[in-house]
């Protein structure tokens, strides 16, 4: 149950001598600084799970030799995203509440609506956090591989030795981000073609945000003696998530911006939603809950290239 908010428990609220009680002097990170938005789909639910399946490419157009061969289609990987359910309550003495000289700790639902933000933008954050982990928080993945991977699979038993890895341990870098973008560019479809990729975004933790910034930004060749045009100039957007460094400090990513919000869902089974009850039979207690449920989960892997270096 927890330890309730008593009176005994915070006696310089009840002091008149004291001149001034703070409550959240700082804001907290996620209030103004949400990611999930940028990089997820964020969709409602009316269902317990969500479930996807795709079909492949249709194969290229055979010469005629007298009789139309039928071509072959191959299903895609199933994936399933089953949200979980959140819940906490404060819980205040009656006396506390009557007696406090200070408005604060007002038995309001604030404090826990911000509580609720801030951890589906943690569920958010680890999505990438554990991109090159096949350990899921929310989802079933038929292919069974990790959202970044160096051995994504096919049902067409086409060769995967190029165009099918997401993963790799370079540091950033100019030389690594044009690298990583010529990848991207090379992605291939489940029959093996070649397909339109549009490698637009950066997304990195705080710690390297300068070094992403002075790649997209410089002018001229980096580090060039030269001074040669930097073909790189303006390409990125550039998304800074500061919850990243809690994970790696090295850790990057590249995307597709347009694809990346399509297929990368963020489901809110049920918004945040706030109750009160007051126990007048026994307690004289008040309880302030919130529930809510959510869940998230990649459903393809070319949209993205990550880089975990050690």
């Amino acid at each position: 149950m927890g330890t309730p908010i008593t009176s005994s428990a915070f006696p310089r609220l009840f002091d008149k001598r004291i001149r001034e009680v703070f409550e959240n002097t700082w804001e907290d990170l996620t209030k103004t600084e949400s990611r999930i938005s940028d990089v997820y789909d964020v969709m409602t639910s009316n269902s317990n799970v969500e479930e996807w399946a795709s079909v492949g490419a249709v194969p290229d157009i055979p010469e005629f030799s007298g009789v139309i061969q039928s071509l072959p289609v191959y299903p895609g990987f199933y994936n399933k995203i089953e949200p979980k359910e959140y819940a906490g309550k404060l819980v205040y003495e009656r006396k506390f509440l009557d007696d406090k000289k200070f408005p604060v700790m007002m038995a309001d639902a604030e404090g826990l609506f911000t509580s609720a933000h801030r951890v589906m933008e943690k569920l958010g954050v680890r999505g990438f956090a554990y991109a090159f982990s096949s350990a899921f928080d929310f989802m079933t993945s038929e292919e069974g591989t990790s959202w970044c991977s160096t051995a994504h699979l096919t049902k067409s038993g086409v060769s995967t030795t190029t165009g099918f890895s997401n993963s790799g341990t370079s540091a950033l870098s100019a030389s690594s981000v044009a690298a990583t973008w010529l990848l991207m560019r090379r992605f291939k479809n489940d029959i093996g073609e070649r397909i339109n990729v549009y490698p637009d975004t950066l997304i990195v933790p705080d710690s390297l945000g300068d070094k992403a910034e002075e790649i997209n930004g410089t002018p001229h060749g980096l580090y060039s003696a030269e001074g040669t045009i930097n073909v790189q100039k303006g390409r990125y957007k550039i998304i800074r998530w500061r919850l990243l460094d809690d994970y790696s400090t090295k850790m990057w990513f590249m995307a597709d911006s347009r694809m990346l919000k399509r297929v990368n869902k963020f489901i809110k089974r049920i918004p945040p939603e706030s109750h009160t009850y007051i126990d007048l039979h026994n307690t004289l207690m008040t309880e302030i809950s919130i529930y809510f449920r959510c869940g998230a989960g990649p459903l393809e892997w070319r949209c993205i290239y990550g880089h975990n270096p050690s």
